[in-house]
């Protein structure tokens, strides 16, 4: 049976690289026919990146069986994985978040969660010396996992370990790094043809924090003035949103990577309680800036109070 890898819902490019990578391991490596699958449309930056490295966008799922072996890579939330997950024999995590709890499995498994910033750095570390095997397209994979998740290592969550990596992986490719990075924050910040909702759920994780749900919502780009530029329309689909998503509201964070700040939108009281609770900050009006912020997993899921 052929094992499908999958990371999370909205996925970015470490949830687009990282199940392209493992599928390859497994079956190219490890001898264990696997296949990489998305749970939903790859962000503009990972589509880049499959088209930069040659990749066919692997196949969307919606749903899983009872009768599929699975491995889930970028998280262990439920919450942002199928519905039905409990359901398919699960038998390795691969992940760098903190344990969310709720997976059920059928039997004892293999997890490995890390204080990385990436996963595909994890992946390396596990292939050991067979990472050497690695095919050209699979490095450039790799690299771009590592660039977007830390963003060019501006995000606090990056370790010496990734970024020695993506150094090692962009000198073995002949790569500019620097250049590369720019390029892939580049096709990122292109987001013209995304609606309000589509925007507000591109890169975006539902946590609960008090007995509230939020979802949280990180648009990183290097072109803050294109989305704060839709920031009324933006802040009046919060509400449908959130209707539709069944959760009490909408944290949006527009992470500028060159300036190092995120700006956060203010629709309500609530969000107004949020932001000065969680960052110490004094809002006076419908956005908030916030120097250094830049990690949803660092700096602002576990600041987040009500």
């Amino acid at each position: 049976m052929t094992i499908k890898v999958f990371g999370h819902k909205s996925p970015d490019t470490d949830s687009t690289g990282s199940p392209i990578i493992w599928a390859w391991y497994l079956s190219e490596v490890r001898g264990t026919p696997a296949t990489p699958a998305l749970l939903g449309e790859p962000n503009t930056e990972a589509a880049f990146v499959l088209k930069k490295w040659g990749f066919d966008k692997p196949e969307i799922i919606s749903s899983v069986s009872a009768g599929d072996k699975v491995v889930i890579v970028d998280t262990n939330n439920p919450a942002e994985l199928p519905e039905a997950i409990n359901d398919a024999d699960i038998i390795q995590i691969i992940d760098h978040h903190k344990l969310t709890g709720g997976l059920e499995t059928k039997g004892p498994i293999d997890i490995t969660i890390k204080p990385l910033a990436c996963t595909a750095t994890i992946m390396h570390n596990l292939m050991g010396p067979n990472a050497d095997k690695m095919p050209d397209n699979i490095k450039g994979a790799m690299l771009s996992c590592i660039l977007s998740d830390t963003l060019e290592f501006r995000s606090p969550t990056t370790t010496e370990q990734d970024k020695k990596l993506a150094e090692e992986l962009a000198s073995d490719l002949g790569v500019d790094l620097s250049a590369y990075a720019s390029e892939m924050f580049e096709a990122k910040s292109d987001v013209s043809a995304f609606s309000d909702a589509e925007l507000i759920r591109m890169d975006s994780k539902e946590y609960e924090v008090g007995g509230t749900k939020f979802r949280v919502s990180v648009l990183e780009t290097t072109a803050p003035k294109i989305v704060l530029d839709r920031k009324d329309s933006l802040m009046e689909s919060f509400k449908t949103v959130a209707a539709e998503d069944g959760v009490d509201e909408v944290l949006l964070f527009v992470v500028d990577i060159l300036n190092e700040e995120a700006t956060m939108f203010i629709p309500n009281d609530l969000v107004k309680t949020v932001a000065e609770k969680s960052f110490g900050a004094t809002v006076s009006g419908d956005t908030v800036v916030l120097p250094g912020i830049m990690s949803r997993k660092k700096q602002i899921i576990p600041n987040l109070a009500v």
